[in-house]
């Protein structure tokens, strides 16, 4: 363990694709839309029209699986010229409705670390995640994790203003605090700007609004499995 990480009292862990793959599913879900509009546009055409959808309706709508959906269903209506069926929609609502429900299997080497982290009491580990309130915490408790956190948090968005308000809401100062998450854009550049540690372990899939620029920082560390935690940890 680094020196100048031992004031660190506060271990806050971003959740979708942290603790449990998120992305694949959402992915997966647009590759059968992708098949169900077959019929009007290519998949190219379908995915590039619901990404600029999503970002457009993001200042309004925000990220999670209710805004995913409604954009789903915008971007269909457009690239099917309005023909669209009303079974066509009811497919569309489903797929969205079982992004709500999918199973939140612990991704290798998260329990474990978990457990050890949370016995030895030597941290305050936290949930500070982004997206829908009653989805974020019903992925917790699916997961099976909720017991080896004191605290979690759901923001609308992650700025270096939402990481300075956690550290406040929990009483300690950014220097304190260590942020680990797989979005460089989210969980890393905005917690290094509020002073905070971090430490970015990436997941095989990005999501397209989640992808930045990279940088090496005094207060970074990039690891590869997510028990390597316990070798930073000490």
């Amino acid at each position: 363990m680094l020196k100048r990480w031992n004031d660190v009292r506060v271990v806050a862990f971003d959740a979708d694709d942290t603790l449990w793959d998120c992305q694949s599913w959402f992915d997966e879900v647009e590759r059968k839309c992708c098949d169900l509009l077959s019929p009007w546009a290519t998949a190219r055409e379908v995915s590039e029209g619901l990404f600029s959808t999503e970002r457009r309706n993001l200042p309004l709508t925000g990220y999670g699986t209710k805004a995913f959906t409604l954009s789903l269903i915008e971007n269909a209506v457009r690239v099917s010229g309005q023909r669209l069926t009303g079974d066509v929609v009811m497919q569309l609502l489903e797929l969205g409705r079982e992004l709500l429900t999918f199973p939140t299997t612990p991704l290798p080497e998260v329990s474990e670390t978990l457990e050890r982290l949370s016995c030895s009491r030597r941290y305050q580990l936290v949930v500070f995640t982004k997206g829908e309130l009653l989805d974020q915490e019903n992925k917790l408790q699916r997961s099976g994790l909720e017991k080896y956190f004191s605290h979690m948090e759901t923001v609308s968005n992650k700025t270096e203003k939402e990481y300075r308000q956690m550290c406040e809401n929990l009483a300690v100062a950014p220097e304190q605090t260590l942020m680990v998450g797989n979005s460089f854009r989210s969980d890393i550049a905005p917690a290094l700007a509020a002073g905070a540690y971090t430490v970015h372990i990436p997941f095989h899939v990005v999501w397209e609004l989640e992808k930045s620029e990279e940088y090496p920082h005094e207060r970074l560390q990039k690891i590869n499995r997510f028990g390597e935690l316990l070798e930073i940890l000490g």
